[in-house]
């Protein structure tokens, strides 16, 4: 079962235009365009007549045309246009899922419209600040979006998966501190410190120091699937862990969010950011490069999972000790799921 009372997004602001766009979320086919002064807009792709698609149709100033028999639907989803017909019938109409642009990102809600509160928009996504360099990018997964959410929060997987991006040996063995906010729709903080360590080979990439570091990385999630990473590594011994940044320390905000597509395929949109060297674009391509192989190693991996959760649904996973931050997030999913189906497991 899938969350639906919750914002999802649907794409960058940019993916939107007067060009229609189709997309999946949750299993509902969902057609994406901007409206004549801009305003960006989501309906049911399937038109109410024949269920032929809207997203093959045109985009006009009153809405979008279906080219398969000509009817227009406006930006609410009420059809505006029959052609030879003067009388509209009463039910021709289209859902429409609210929709809103924040973030330079599209925030959809798939569940009961009267709950969509804009102001439950995840806040703070570091993709706007000045002092930030940011780049964006998409993966399209063949695998359930909890099989990411479980990668993502998981540390250990680091010094296996990726041994020559983001992982150390000391990744396999160090335990995160869990903090679990309850309130609202929950929260979960994941820190982890690593003191006089070895920095990944994505730092050692771009630091202008050498030798040893305290490096830290601090997760938070905000269920059901977006992620804020704060990373980084600093010459040991300069106060780091204390909250003081020296000049040298390497600095990486990091945004993940999924939305599901289906129960085995899931959209995954990515937000990297540094504070250094702004302007260097030789830079800017090398990390940008250096982390989409490391999503490749993820995926290459989940996917696999997939296939054979895909084969045998019914054998269950065994959890160690180094699950507990992933067995945490997905006891808040259930707890949404729970309260959206009321109280009863999913």
């Amino acid at each position: 079962m899938l969350v639906k009372n919750t914002w999802y997004v649907a794409g960058m602001a940019t993916d939107c235009s007067r060009k229609p766009l189709a997309r999946t979320f949750l299993n509902e086919k969902v057609v994406l365009f901007r409206t004549h002064d801009g305003h960006a807009v989501a309906l049911e792709d399937r038109c109410c007549h024949r269920l032929a698609p809207l997203s093959l149709g045109d985009v006009e100033d009153a809405g979008i045309r279906c080219r398969y028999h000509g009817m227009v639907f406006n930006a609410s989803g009420a059809c505006v246009e029959i052609p030879g017909q003067e009388q509209i019938p009463p039910g021709m109409c289209v859902r429409r899922f609210p929709l809103v642009e924040r973030h330079g990102l599209l925030w959809i809600w798939m569940g009961d419209p009267a709950r969509a509160n804009p102001d439950d928009i995840v806040d703070e996504l570091w993709n706007g600040a000045p002092e930030w360099r940011t780049d964006s990018g998409y993966i399209h997964y063949q695998a359930n979006y909890q099989l990411i959410v479980d990668n993502l929060l998981d540390f250990t997987h680091l010094a296996w998966v990726h041994p020559t991006t983001l992982g150390t040996d000391s990744a396999a063995s160090l335990k995160p501190v869990i903090e679990r906010d309850t309130t609202g729709t929950g929260k979960l903080t994941i820190t982890r410190w690593y003191l006089n360590d070895d920095m990944s080979n994505l730092h050692k990439g771009v630091a202008k120091f050498e030798g040893k570091a305290d490096r830290w990385q601090i997760y938070q999630w905000s269920p059901p699937a977006l992620l804020r990473m704060d990373t980084g590594s600093a010459p040991t011994g300069t106060g780091a862990p204390e909250g003081r940044r020296v000049p040298e320390a390497v600095q990486f905000r990091h945004t993940s969010i999924q939305t599901p597509e289906t129960e085995t395929t899931s959209h995954y949109w990515f937000c990297q950011a540094r504070n250094f060297d702004l302007d260097d674009e030789a830079l800017t391509e090398k990390i940008y490069q250096g982390v989409v192989v490391a999503f490749e190693e993820d995926r290459t991996m989940i996917e696999a999972q997939q296939k054979i959760l895909s084969q045998v649904p019914d054998r269950p996973m065994v959890p160690i000790a180094a699950d507990a931050g992933l067995n945490q997030g997905r006891w808040l999913l259930d707890r949404l799921l729970k309260a959206e189906n009321g109280g009863t497991a999913p």
